[in-house]
């Protein structure tokens, strides 16, 4: 078989088989923690924005991301509109908040996934995925039928359903969460869900269940595992102390982490300080002094 994990289930049917089971989830969804109820299968948008088609933003080779997805020939991303999280201070808030993308069907998607391939990059990285599970399930039995092989990183921001994340298990090479918050009022307030912390922990740890500590190749790029972005925010909002000693602690002290120093006040960042301004270098220095300290190694810094 090849060098995707999906190539497997597809050869089987299996793959169509999980394409189904996470369509049913979206009936009256639960595709997500907040399970919103919506009817998406008919047409009703849930709390992300979502019908029954996937929202396609943009999709191109990305030099921006992790050196291990990077390599020379660039990540392969797809960016999903709509968002399934409510952050105050959203980078990409015009997608995720704006909804701003075009409905594909899954032979459209496939064809997207397969234009990635042909341009030569490393990776699929899907951007965003979480509201489009079944989409993204049903394009691949499409294009891995095709001969689309390429490996597949499921970047999001960690609020993650472990019923959905089951249905990934063997189709996910790498895993690419966020983990934004250890403490309930800071997510509640900043991300309308309180519920993040908890939630993210048990994402993360069915995430590293599936795929384990981060593997690289001989040319430095990752081909599977989980790899965890942490964004540092100002004045310790997002509790990066407790986030590194549940890494360590909980999940692997060989988690390959990458301690992100590039927050700005965005979208409506100005009405939440400290998240008016940005980072200080001494607030970063501390967040990466607080991984080593707890005893995590493997740093994108």
């Amino acid at each position: 078989m090849g060098r995707a994990a999906y190539r497997e289930l597809a050869a089987d049917g299996r793959l169509g088989e999980r394409a189904q089971q996470a369509r049913d989830l979206i009936r009256s969804c639960r595709l997500c923690p907040r399970a919103c109820g919506a009817d998406r299968a008919a047409g009703e948008a849930g709390f992300c924005g979502g019908r029954g088609k996937a929202l396609l933003a943009s999709y191109g080779a990305h030099f921006g991301e992790e050196r291990v997805l990077v390599g020379l020939k660039g990540s392969g991303t797809v960016f999903f509109a709509g968002c399934n999280l409510g952050c105050v201070f959203c980078q990409n808030f015009d997608i995720s908040h704006g909804r701003g993308g075009r409905e594909v069907t899954a032979e459209q998607l496939a064809a997207v996934f397969l234009a990635v391939e042909a341009m030569g990059c490393h990776n699929l990285n899907l951007v965003t995925p979480t509201p489009w599970v079944p989409q993204i399930l049903e394009a691949l039995c499409v294009a891995a039928e095709r001969g689309l092989d390429l490996p597949l990183v499921y970047n999001c921001g960690g609020y993650e359903a472990v019923e959905a994340l089951r249905l990934l298990d063997g189709v996910v090479d790498i895993y690419m969460p966020d983990i934004k918050y250890s403490d309930e009022e800071v997510a509640r307030r900043l991300s309308s869900a309180p519920d993040y912390p908890a939630v993210v922990r048990e994402a993360v740890k069915e995430m590293h269940r599936q795929v384990g500590d981060l593997e690289v190749d001989e040319e430095g790029l990752a081909v599977r595992g989980l790899l965890v972005r942490h964004l540092v925010l100002p004045g310790g909002l997002a509790g990066t102390r407790e986030v590194m000693r549940f890494l360590a602690r909980e999940v692997s002290p060989g988690t390959y982490v990458n301690i992100m120093s590039q927050y700005y006040p965005a979208h409506r960042a100005h009405l939440y300080p400290p998240l008016d301004r940005r980072l200080k270098p001494e607030e970063y220095r501390e967040a990466v002094r607080a991984a080593v300290e707890e005893g995590l190694w493997r740093f994108d810094r």
